[in-house]
């Protein structure tokens, strides 16, 4: 999957109707709310209701709590009901740049936000009515950026080299050898100078980026009409217990729910990974 360009895929998302944007350790989809059973997953997870409040119980608390959108901390188990509206998802790498400042945001296991907050980090989108792809990369950027604060430091330019070890794993098909070795091999990079340049370039350190380009190319081929043990092995997972596993440890469900109806992906780069 080409990551600096939309691609239509046909992936569909854990809810019914969902569209899907995907960014290099980040995603979001929205549509149609429904009710989670009890779950947790490494990646972060924000959820606002377009109208109107969702319920969110997380651990074992006894009570559900009502707010117009949460914030879900890493690996913290929750129950969400979002029944009867429209909501928007967005999950975000724990260990990028992002992750980190979100989760430098949060004073306990979640932040909830009321319907004035909610409706301040969706002003730029349309109050009701379809979503636009267009919008929706830049709302991502926006809302992190509002949510989490400035980052601390102006991020470094994309370094030639990791563009270069970036055009290699975009390739089709995908490169069987992403050991640190191969790849430092390919960007003509030292092992620790290419794990420093390659997290100042993109915000992501190395391995969870591999992770996430993995779990969007298995989306792509899932959706595409091919087994889970193909998508599997397209992706450079070992088999498909192993991409299950991983997907539902990421996301909180299985990669299965991709093949039951059509939709799109859209996937986009990255301001820093435009050029």
């Amino acid at each position: 999957m080409l990551l600096a360009r939309p691609t239509d895929l046909a992936p569909r998302a854990p809810w019914p109707d969902m569209p899907l944007v995907v960014w290099p350790a980040a995603l979001a989809l929205w549509g149609p709310g429904e009710m989670s059973s009890k779950h947790a997953h490494h990646a972060m997870h924000l959820m606002f209701r377009r109208e109107g409040t969702l319920s969110v119980r997380v651990g074992s608390a006894k009570t559900d709590t009502r707010a117009a959108g949460v914030l879900v901390g890493p690996d913290v188990s929750h129950t969400l009901d979002a029944r009867g509206g429209e909501v928007l998802l967005l999950f975000v790498e724990p260990e990028s740049q992002d992750g980190v400042r979100l989760r430098a945001s949060l004073t306990g296991e979640l932040r909830l936000f009321d319907e004035a907050e909610r409706d301040a980090l969706l002003a730029s989108l349309p109050r009701e009515g379809p979503l636009p792809h267009a919008a929706m990369g830049p709302w991502m950027e926006s809302t992190l950026a509002a949510l989490a604060g400035a980052p601390q430091a102006t991020p470094a330019p994309m370094h030639p080299r990791v563009r270069r070890l970036l055009r290699h794993l975009r390739a089709e098909p995908a490169p069987e050898d992403t050991s640190l070795e191969s790849l430092s091999q390919v960007a003509g990079l030292s092992s620790g100078r290419l794990m420093h340049v390659f997290t100042e370039s993109t915000g992501v350190p190395l391995r969870p980026y591999l992770l996430w380009l993995k779990l969007q190319r298995a989306a792509g081929a899932i959706a595409a009409g091919r087994s889970l043990g193909e998508a599997a092995h397209a992706a450079g997972f070992s088999d498909a217990a192993h991409l299950t596993r991983t997907f539902q440890r990421m996301f909180g469900t299985a990669p299965s729910l991709l093949q039951r109806r059509s939709q799109f992906v859209q996937a986009q780069a990255r301001p820093s990974e435009a050029s």
